[in-house]
């Protein structure tokens, strides 16, 4: 829901149309733009040249031959496109001078061919310029191409390395807009210093060298002159409104924010019959947005304006100049309308100056902030010796293991704990106790920070990370599943599973039956993280993925706690059944649940304060057997 008033430009001037995104990294608090007043911004950061530097082996990459011939081949045509564009003119002034019946004696090539041989020439020449410039963008299509998708791929991957600590830490919508935004700017980034701002420099340096031999030196001053003025004011303007720019996407992003949210409580609004009281707020809102905009406005006005007369300036200096020599006959009539041609031809790219400037600004600043999500380091890594988890049985350790996702907060404080090859085994405990912490460290999902844990025998640090999770199946509290069908999240849980198979892990899990019954089948989609099934739908499906995987350790990780009792007693039988043969742990908050298991673990402040069977510890009194006691109080009274 972006509101964003219509502006009309004019042919030669640029507009804020291309603004509908904003101009500079100044969405969010986190999308500031950089200055140097940052101090958690390094000298790099601040440095556009770090991004370019990074952007160029995408451009040339060392043994991929046919991206630089690509390269290669798309200067060659640019250069020859330039060529033409400056020589267009010449054939101009040839036809002018020769229906006016004057010569020069410039070329009697021009001479033979006549008004109507160099008027087609001419026609010939605007066609190529066209043509070359269009098999200049067939050419390196494919090198952009390759350039964003590959770029793509390797920020999806280095997403998908960074450890726990950062995704739990992170803004989806932020880090989305992010990776698209960069992705997109490195395309349009090679785009337009191969061929904006490089093409631009060499036509004005080739004109500036023609009106220098056939004219003189004053022609060319006046040319300079006109275009440093120029770009000193479309820069100076531009970096002006880029603050102006800042405020009003700042309060688009705020107008934004209180539509969606608005939106998203539209029962809460309902409830309290506050619509009036929504409406006006975000009026408030836009009008802040409006305010700013109208800024924006009167800032373009004044930039196209302000071009204008510059442009206007040069070229009627350079137009008397000319008019004076026709008069003087130091000059032909063609003379005249070459300068002009050429004047024309230079305002054009001149014209779009301040919009290449604010994109390769903008892009700039879109790339940086991806190229320090890429150098985000990943926490947990596998070392460069690395082996692939050998599993026999299955037994798990914690060795006298410490952890603590803030190092002033240890949540694990020497832990020890053994569970047996195809042992269940239930850690159970009151909230923050640790019990979760313990699944993620045996996933790795972090790295424990003393002690060590291991799986028969081998330290989890010195076996590669796609081992173990092979080895490990998960069923957490709350199933989450692809925005897809049944049939894709069953078959996740092992690539290249066949159909037969997937039923039999639908129908471990119970819930081959249920898919029958509805009228797609196993086709029928789930909805976004699977809203569309129950929670306990949803928990056989994880079930049957985790099934179809066949790992030789399970975690359940408060994988019933979410449902309701009657739901969480069919499930657990076939939770029960899934454990068979496997090793198990149980990290549960019900302790109903666990009551059958081999062995509980009772889990308070980081510590184990007691292990035992259900019964050994109901009949010793302590922690839980007052956990036990007080579950069952609080069932009774429901």
């Amino acid at each position: 829901m972006r509101l964003m008033p219509a502006t009309d430009g004019r042919a030669g001037h640029y507009t804020d149309a291309t603004l509908s995104k904003p101009i500079c990294s100044d969405e969010s608090p986190h999308m500031r733009r950089l200055t140097k007043t940052d101090a958690n911004l390094n000298d790099d950061q601040l440095n556009g040249m770090r991004t370019i530097r990074r952007v160029i082996p995408y451009l040339w990459p060392d043994g991929e031959g046919w991206v630089k011939r690509r390269v290669s081949g798309a200067m060659i045509v640019l250069v020859l496109a330039k060529l033409i564009a400056v020589g267009t003119p010449l054939l101009y002034k040839g036809a002018v001078d020769s229906l006016a019946g004057e010569d020069d004696g410039s070329s009697a090539l021009f001479l033979a061919m006549g008004a109507v041989g160099l008027t087609l020439a001419y026609g010939a020449a605007r066609l190529m310029n066209v043509g070359f410039q269009q098999l200049r963008d067939v050419i390196f299509a494919r090198v952009g191409q390759r350039a964003l998708r590959q770029l793509a791929l390797e920020t999806f991957t280095h997403i998908h390395r960074l450890s726990m600590r950062y995704h739990i830490t992170r803004k989806t919508g932020g880090l989305s807009r992010i990776i698209e935004r960069g992705v997109k700017g490195v395309e349009f980034l090679l785009r337009f210093l191969l061929f904006s701002i490089g093409p631009l420099v060499l036509e004005l340096l080739m004109i500036s060298v023609v009106l220098f031999f056939l004219f003189d030196v004053w022609y060319l001053a006046v040319v300079v002159g006109t275009i440093a003025l120029y770009v000193w004011f479309t820069f100076r303007v531009t970096e002006w409104r880029v603050q102006i720019r800042k405020e009003m996407n700042e309060q688009d992003t705020d107008a934004n924010q209180k539509a969606i949210d608005s939106l998203l409580n539209f029962e809460t609004v309902k409830y309290f019959g506050a619509e009036q009281r929504e409406a006006e707020r975000y009026d408030a809102a836009m009008a802040g947005y409006e305010q700013a905009a109208l800024k924006t406005n009167y800032t373009l006005g004044f930039l196209n304006f302000g071009q204008s007369v510059l442009i206007t300036g040069g070229l009627v200096a350079v137009m008397v100049m000319a008019a004076i020599g026709v008069q003087n006959g130091d000059l032909t009539v063609g003379d005249f309308v070459m300068v002009n041609a050429y004047m024309i031809q230079i305002t054009m790219p001149l014209n779009f100056l301040g919009t290449v400037y604010r994109e390769i600004r903008q892009s700039l600043v879109d790339m940086g902030q991806m190229f320090d999500l890429l150098e985000q380091p990943s926490e947990v890594t596998d070392k460069p010796d690395a082996k692939a988890l050998n599993v026999q049985g299955g037994e798990v350790f914690l060795d006298d293991v410490f952890f603590g996702y803030d190092a002033a907060r240890p949540i694990l404080k020497g832990v020890s704990l053994r569970v047996d090859a195809g042992q269940t085994v239930a850690i159970v405990g009151s909230s923050g106790s640790g019990k979760s912490t313990i699944g993620r460290l045996l996933f790795r999902f972090y790295d424990v920070g003393g002690g060590a844990l291991r799986i028969d025998g081998q330290d989890l640090r010195d076996v590669t990370q796609s081992s173990l999770h092979a080895q490990i199946g998960v069923v957490p509290q709350d199933t989450v599943l692809f925005n897809d069908t049944i049939l894709y999240n069953i078959a996740y849980g092992r690539e290249n599973a066949s159909r037969a198979e997937i039923e039999a892990a639908a129908k471990a899990a119970k819930i081959h039956d249920f898919i029958q019954s509805l009228p797609d089948g196993y086709q029928t989609t789930v909805g976004e993280r699977g809203l569309k099934l129950s929670g306990g739908e949803k928990q056989r499906v994880g079930i049957a993925r985790t099934l179809l995987k066949d790992p030789p350790i399970l975690l359940l990780d408060e994988a019933t706690s979410a449902l309701d009792t009657e739901t969480e007693m069919e499930i657990q039988a076939e939770l029960k059944a899934m454990g068979k043969g496997r090793t198990v742990i149980t990290i549960a908050h019900r302790l109903s649940t666990i009551a059958d298991a081999d062995r509980i673990v009772v889990l308070e402040d980081g510590v184990i304060v007691e292990e035992g069977t259900h019964d050994a510890l109901l009949s010793k009194g302590d922690r839980y057997a007052h956990l036990w006691n007080r579950q069952q109080q609080e069932e009774k009274a429901a």
